[in-house]
């Protein structure tokens, strides 16, 4: 079984991708005792992966796979889009980012609520990219609803009037931007 380090922290990133690429050996910076911290400084979700991956595969001499994900809001031009992890700050708690984006479309109605959630997952070894990207379209929902997830799951309404933390986890890797994004990537990979 091939081995693949999959570069973050985040730990329910590190739950859906270990559910959904069954097929490889997921090992995780913390496995190999690692802390590393690439910063996302590029202007786009395919380039902050393939930075991410690039760079964790030099310094750990292993194939790695890097995602980047963002939520774009239709009405502003897909803001917060690749600046959604910090666009009020390093400090800035996901309660905070929450409520900044709902108070920003608290005026909005229908389909000026529109969103859509957007994952670019690479891989990377030896000198190599295989890019995937994945999209799950929804709405910015009025209030946060659910407890399952992280991030804007309370807050992010699939066509089927449930957030992303109203489903259960199979539920939500059966339609996730990650998901589509790494089964994508692991059928370019088969073809490596």
């Amino acid at each position: 079984m091939k081995k693949i380090l999959i570069a973050t922290n985040n730990q329910g990133k590190l739950k859906e991708i270990k559910d959904i690429l069954k097929n490889y050996e997921i090992v995780t910076l913390k496995d190999i005792n690692q802390e590393i911290e690439i910063e996302e400084d590029q202007e786009t979700f395919e380039g902050n992966s393939k930075k991410k991956a690039k760079e964790t595969s030099k310094i750990t001499n292993m194939p790695c796979i890097a995602d980047d994900s963002g939520l774009c809001i239709e009405a502003f031009d897909g803001w917060p889009g690749v600046h959604t992890a910090r666009f009020l700050g390093e400090n800035a708690t996901q309660e905070e980012k929450t409520q900044a984006i709902l108070k920003k479309m608290e005026n909005l109605e229908g389909e000026q609520r529109n969103a859509k959630f957007v994952t670019v997952a690479v891989y990377y070894e030896n000198g190599k990219y295989v890019i995937a990207k994945g999209e799950t379209k929804g709405k910015i929902a009025k209030q946060p609803r659910g407890t399952n997830g992280f991030g804007f799951d309370p807050i992010f309404e699939l066509e089927n009037g449930k957030t992303y933390a109203e489903l259960s986890v199979e539920e939500k890797n059966a339609v996730s931007h990650r998901k589509k994004a790494l089964e994508n990537l692991e059928k370019a990979l088969k073809n490596l």
